[in-house]
């Protein structure tokens, strides 16, 4: 069988060749990748020569590439374009990698030469990539096991590969119950509420499944959040809201609640093994955080303004839904529908005024025209590079002077094989090979709302700022200018990663930038400066609950992590006591945060929710030095450009002081939110 993945790829850039590659290619090419692989690990086993820098570090970091490659391509189908075959491989393929990494991070003799070259730093006259690669060399085995010894190695192992399928597993079911939940809708009276593209897109969801003259709504993004926001059907968008907050949890087959205790449990076991107190003490000592008391102490100095905001805001409006329907109690499934009833009284502004002046492609291309203001990069819509869904745009991005600088694919819309959610990732990243600079190869995936046959993609504003959040993640992997692959683009500390995606947000609300791209898709008006100026305003509305709500879940995520969970029984009861002090709003029995959250349980924020909101305060900051000196000043960019492109290869808050002169004012986010 004639294995694409075990030939150069021979395509545009050396990009994947998605149409060539066929579900059973993977584990056979995997196979004899990791074979490979093993073969480069010997070779710089037995060399003879003194173990140096250049002898066993490099030569470690420069083998594996073929195995990077494969999981690369297949994890990034299986979030974006699974299907059961896929599942099916990921079962194998996962525990097989896993055996893999622990066959590299507990060979002794590997570790042997390693450790000497780090014990010998001092004499090999490194450079500070070269010195801060070797570090993370060595930290990356002793934190994986390198010490341990006998059935401690051998119980390493066995975590590990458990954990892989657990987290695979935990993936599944809540795809699975993700897709499971329609809420199918017959009578006209039904739709009380809902603006008329949410209705078209339910009809035409219907039409596809062959229930003509039905609307179909389901717990995709773009379906359920207009739902349950424009409903006047109350009993409605609790059926919805009930459906969303028990998936994977009903005590059935995919029911997530033991796999959720058993994943802490071993995450737990795990780092005790390795002589860390708990989870998070062994995440957090590789974060800018460092210990669990930091981002302890983080979330309550946020939490002290926040609540009270919070508490405030439900307080006004109960009131408000007291006021216009003789609400006497707000429920979950009340929140979103009557406060934006309120932030239109109070501003003038919702999503159906604002969706007009926002067509997909102007916004994709007004988040390209801000990369070129900033950096002078450029991309261009390409059609010879292969992709794995007819959805996907393919482009090339040019550097200032028109030379390569990365590929780009964009992945807008939802279906049943891809997750829920937006992310951005990676199939090659940028490294210097042989002298070359390889330029890395980006993606970012998308749950938008789709074009019907009457209207083109027409975003709601938070689907733009999430738009422009992942694009600033990709600019981070396509500016990348690193010697070393595992040092490049996004590959920094957690807490520092969303910096890049978040600060791309603030551009969304400066009329400047509004301008390049916000014209109604009819008329092609530019959007009035007056809404600008009301969006603008109504940015802080609600922050108060929102923080808290974001509070909350990195409290959650603490609590799994940072205590001893195997003394948990029940999930609910657990998580109903973490969350007592940050819940706003009644409680719901029969739902579960645990049992669908997926960036702790299946993606890598385990101990590091909190990240969103750390990295909040250095983008608040980092904005005001923009706005201060003009949101497109060429020097504070290219000064914020050595920021992106540096990537892991300096100490985060080092690379921020070296941008912004001095270290981030926590001050910034509670300005921002307007909670100062």
């Amino acid at each position: 069988m004639n294995n694409p993945f075990l030939s150069p790829f021979n395509t545009p850039f050396q990009t994947t060749p998605f149409q060539d590659i066929k579900e059973e290619h993977f584990i056979p090419a995997m196979e004899e990748a990791i074979k490979m692989a093993k073969a480069e690990i010997e070779a710089v086993v037995s060399n003879e020569a003194t173990p140096n820098f250049k002898n066993t570090i490099e030569a470690l970091e420069a083998g594996g590439g073929k195995v990077g490659t494969i999981a690369e391509v297949f994890f990034n189908l299986n979030s974006a374009e699974t299907n059961e075959q896929i599942q099916e491989i990921a079962r194998t393929l996962s525990p097989m990698l896993s055996e893999y990494s622990n066959d590299i991070m507990l060979n002794e003799s590997l570790f042997a030469r390693i450790k000497q070259v780090y014990d010998n730093k001092e004499s090999e006259n490194l450079n500070a990539e070269q010195y801060r690669l070797l570090e993370k060399t060595y930290t990356g085995f002793t934190r994986n096991g390198a010490l341990l010894v006998g059935d401690d190695r051998d119980r390493l192992r066995e975590i590990d590969k458990n954990l892989a399928g657990l987290s695979l597993q935990f993936g599944e079911n809540v795809l699975a119950e993700t897709n499971a939940f329609e809420l199918v809708l017959e009578k006209q009276e039904d739709l009380a509420g809902l603006p008329e593209s949410v209705i078209e897109a339910a009809a035409e969801l219907a039409k596809s499944t062959d229930r003509e003259g039905k609307w179909i709504f389901n717990l995709q993004y773009p379906s359920y959040v207009p739902f349950v926001t424009y409903s006047a059907k109350r009993e409605l968008r609790e059926q919805m809201v009930m459906a969303f907050g028990s998936r994977a949890f009903k005590g059935d087959e995919r029911d997530n609640k033991e796999t959720v205790k058993e994943i802490a449990s071993l995450r737990f076991q795990r780092a005790q093994l390795l002589g860390f107190k708990n989870h998070a003490d062994y995440v957090l000592q590789q974060r800018m955080a460092q210990t669990p008391e930091t981002v302890h102490d983080f979330l309550k100095n946020l939490a002290e303004p926040a609540i009270p905001a919070g508490k405030e805001e439900v307080r006004k409006l109960t009131a408000f839904a007291k006021a216009e329907d003789g609400l006497e109690e707000l429920k979950k499934w009340d929140f979103s529908y009557y406060s934006e009833k309120l932030k239109q009284k109070e501003y003038e502004i919702d999503d159906e005024i604002l969706k007009p002046y926002f067509q997909l492609e102007d916004v994709i291309q007004g988040a390209f025209d801000v990369a070129h203001k900033l950096y002078g990069i450029r991309f261009s819509e390409r059609s010879d590079i292969q992709k794995y869904h007819e959805d996907v745009i393919t482009y090339e991005v040019l550097d200032e002077n028109e030379k390569h600088l990365a590929v780009f694919y964009a992945d807008f819309f939802p279906r049943s094989g891809k997750r829920n959610g937006a992310w951005m990732t990676s199939y090659r990243s940028q490294k210097l090979e042989d002298g070359e600079d390889i330029r890395p190869h980006i993606s970012i995936v998308c749950n938008f709302t789709k074009p019907t046959q009457s209207k083109p993609s027409l975003l709601s504003f938070n689907e733009i700022l999430t738009l422009f959040h992942e694009f600033g993640h990709a600019l981070h992997g396509i500016l990348a200018q690193g010697t070393y692959a595992s040092l490049s683009g996004t590959n920094v500390y957690w807490d520092f990663v969303e910096l890049p995606s978040q600060v791309m947000e603030n551009w969304c609300y400066e009329k400047e930038c509004l301008d390049l791209f916000a014209k109604h898709y009819e008329t092609g008006e530019l959007i009035p400066a007056d809404l600008i100026e009301r969006l603008r305003r109504s940015s802080t509305f609600m922050e108060g609950y929102a923080t808290v709500r974001q509070i909350g879940l990195a409290t959650l995520d603490m609590a799994w992590h940072s205590v001893d969970p195997t003394a948990v029984e029940d999930v609910a009861n657990y998580e109903e006591e973490v969350l007592k002090k940050t819940e706003l709003l009644p409680w719901i029995n029969t739902s579960s945060t645990s049992c669908s959250f997926s960036h702790i349980f299946q993606g890598g924020y385990s101990s590091g929710y909190y990240s969103y909101k750390w990295a909040e305060v250095l983008d608040a900051d980092a904005f005001e030095y923009f706005k201060e000196n003009g949101i497109f000043n060429p020097e504070i960019a290219q000064k914020f450009r050595k920021l992106l492109s540096s990537g892991g290869t300096v100490n985060p808050m080092d690379l921020y002081k070296e941008f912004r002169g001095k270290e981030p004012d926590p001050k910034a986010l509670l300005r921002r939110a307007g909670l100062l």
